[in-house]
């Protein structure tokens, strides 16, 4: 999703950096990429550049955990159970949504499992976003290794459900939801 919103982008004029995990995707030459492999790397690359930025669209899905402590080896099979500490990851929408500056815009998304819409509008306002873009596990051949995708808008005055589509036109619709507040 994000590679599809970072070419809308630059479709429409944006100067835009991309911020991408370890995938296997390619983007236009003139997207400024910066891989990372972490998410200490992508929070710290999305904190830099936030500063300078009139917008941020967080669609990576960086997971909310890690292992307390990482293994310098294989773990050889032992025993039937393994317990692995895990701590919290750094919260980037958290933390840009402190950052945000009156004329800087935080668009961020949610994949729920359950309670889809009240949990997204938790997030909305705990993460000072201007919109959510609810992605839901429930609607099949959408999200992960899908090139469709159905959301759900959700801002401080309602939302806006949009039908399965290909992922470059739901690009267009969160680009169309984000130049309205630009």
């Amino acid at each position: 999703m994000g590679f599809a919103i970072a070419e809308e982008c630059l479709r429409r004029g944006a100067d835009v950096t991309l911020i991408a995990g370890p995938v296997a995707l390619s983007c236009s030459s003139a997207i400024h990429r910066i891989n990372v492999e972490s998410s200490d790397e992508m929070y710290a690359a999305a904190v830099s550049h936030f500063t300078t930025a009139d917008a941020a669209i967080l669609c990576a899905a960086v997971a909310d955990f890690q292992p307390l402590h990482m293994a310098e080896e294989k773990i050889k099979r032992h025993q039937d159970d393994l317990v692995i500490r895990l701590r919290p990851t750094h919260d980037i929408a958290a933390a840009l949504g402190e950052m945000k500056q009156p004329h800087q815009r935080l668009v961020a998304f949610a994949l729920e499992t359950h309670d889809e819409e009240q949990h997204a509008i938790d997030k909305l306002h705990r993460k000072h976003a201007d919109f959510i873009v609810l992605n839901s596990m429930c609607n099949p051949g959408t999200t992960f290794i899908s090139d469709d995708n159905q959301i759900t808008i959700i801002h401080q005055q309602g939302k806006k459900d949009y039908a399965k589509k290909p992922k470059v036109q739901v690009a267009h619709d969160i680009i169309d939801e984000l130049a309205l507040l630009l």
